[in-house]
């Protein structure tokens, strides 16, 4: 399959983790930048795959790149492909895109008007569960240390008083 791409970014090295998305001209707010593709698989085979790759990367200094993303109730895509660019983008506590299932596709959209040069970032939006699985290196002001979705912020907190 071809690579996916975008006339709004580039790829290049990050300071968050590896390799990111950047901003190739300004994008406005609400604009679809790029579709997050890949293998369709079952829910099944999605928690299969991403568990194998969680448990191969307990040997390394880098963490495990699970590519996996919840299309529907049954169905997951994992974007672990070689065409799929916008797996590269990269999480942040303070993102300037979300994503959006539109028509059974799944979308990177920008939440706010980023400016050329601009790294691309959205919320992976991990549950509670296995927080500590999931350290984040965002950086921003707001950053809670872990990859978590931001309406679990509050319990996070609260664990990590204690």
């Amino acid at each position: 399959m071809k690579k996916t791409t975008s006339e709004y970014i580039k790829v290049k090295d990050s300071k968050i983790h590896q390799k990111g998305i950047f901003a190739k001209k300004d994008i406005p707010t609400d604009t679809r930048v790029i579709e997050y593709v890949g293998d369709k698989v079952t829910r099944a085979e999605g928690n299969r795959r991403g568990e194998k790759v969680l448990e191969k990367s307990k040997n390394h200094t880098i963490s495990g790149g699970v590519y996996i993303f919840e299309l529907n109730k049954r169905q997951d895509i994992d974007g672990n492909v070689p065409y799929n660019t916008a797996k590269w983008i990269n999480h942040s506590c303070d993102p300037n895109c979300e994503v959006d299932i539109i028509k059974g596709h799944i979308w990177v959209i920008s939440i706010k008007d980023i400016k050329k040069g601009e790294e691309l970032t959205y919320n992976y939006g991990y549950n509670l569960e296995n927080y500590k699985e999931h350290s984040c290196k965002c950086g921003s002001k707001n950053c809670v240390g872990y990859i978590v979705a931001e309406e679990d912020w509050p319990k996070l907190k609260r664990k990590l008083k204690k």
